[in-house]
């Protein structure tokens, strides 16, 4: 063989070995997912539900994907401070946040400058729980059914008014949607946070409030206080003697929730691990269980209909702040 012909044949089995080896190169070379710790921000205080969801998922994530999760509490300016934390960080899948219908919906119309859009500046992993609203009254307050109280509050114009967590809140809405459902004028009285809202109804002071069923839940099971529906368009499991709002006032639906969300952008295969990781442990009967006994109900979605949900929370919130004259602070 000449030496043309040997140089030849060392080129093409050069180039042979070359073609050969070059496509395993990336993928000997690219990282699986994840491989480094999880950062799951809360964006309220430690012994907050959010955070208490937070720390029982994170227990259950660190041995599905065999990684730390650090929780980090960044909470301040009703939870935006730690939400704009990840909507500004790279969506690589190593910072989360448990959002709310107040993060990641109704905030976003209650401030005149917000420092993230709720939609478009995240990408949804799951619908984690829905925290379950209820309408409960003091004893001594006559009505004692759904149909009654719109009577009772029609006879009295201007004179019942009813309590909630805060402006804007979940609670405060039910509230706007009831009058705008039932023609009725129910005051709204706001108080700063859920449980000074119990106590001044168990102690007579306002009739009614529209409130979480874990801050009221053992007053309902004392009797001292009356439950007269609960917010979501079904009733609840846990209480299945309660009639939902919407079987006397058709279209009633006021959903508080919580929710897992990565930064705008964050690739669907990641999307997808998160997913299955956090559903797999929102369905641990441990997990399931303890979320029960706080009034909280797993729900453990798709992305997408997360994605849904979010979008319907957030249009209802914005009409509905709109129609209470609440000016954005």
């Amino acid at each position: 063989m000449g030496s043309q012909s040997r140089a030849l044949v060392f080129c093409c089995g050069l180039m042979a070995t070359l073609l050969g080896v070059a496509p395993a190169a990336p993928a000997a070379t690219q990282k699986a997912y994840p491989d480094q710790p999880l950062h799951l921000v809360i964006p309220y205080p430690p012994g907050a539900t959010t955070d208490l969801v937070g720390r029982l998922v994170a227990d259950k994530l660190r041995g599905t994907l065999h990684q730390p999760v650090i929780v980090e509490n960044r909470g301040g300016a009703s939870g935006e401070i730690g939400s704009a934390h990840v909507a500004h960080s790279a969506p690589d899948g190593y910072t989360i946040v448990l959002g709310t219908d107040a993060t990641h919906a109704s905030n976003y119309f209650m401030t005149k400058n917000p420092p993230y859009n709720p939609i478009t500046d995240f990408t949804p992993i799951t619908m984690a729980v829905k925290n379950i609203v209820v309408l409960v009254a003091n004893p001594a307050f006559p009505p004692n059914t759904l149909p009654e109280l719109v009577t009772y509050v029609k006879q009295h114009p201007g004179k019942v008014s009813f309590g909630s967590s805060g402006n804007g809140s979940p609670h405060h809405l039910a509230g706007v949607l009831f009058n705008e459902l039932a023609g009725t004028d129910m005051m709204h009285v706001p108080y700063k946070g859920g449980g000074p809202a119990a106590v001044d109804v168990l102690g007579g002071q306002i009739p009614l409030i529209f409130s979480s069923l874990a801050t009221v839940d053992s007053y309902i099971k004392s009797k001292k206080l009356k439950v007269l529906g609960v917010t979501e368009k079904s009733r609840y499991e846990g209480l299945p003697q309660v009639p939902a709002i919407d079987e006397a006032l058709p279209g009633f639906e006021i959903s508080s929730w919580l929710g897992f969300f990565g930064p705008a952008g964050l690739p669907k295969p990641i999307v997808q691990t998160l997913n299955t990781a956090i559903v797999a442990a929102l369905r641990t009967p441990q997990v399931r269980d303890k979320l029960s006994s706080m009034g909280l109900l797993v729900v453990a979605d798709k992305p997408e209909d997360f994605a849904r949900l979010q979008k319907a929370t957030f249009d209802k919130a914005g009409k509905l702040i709109k129609a209470s004259g609440l000016v954005p602070r």
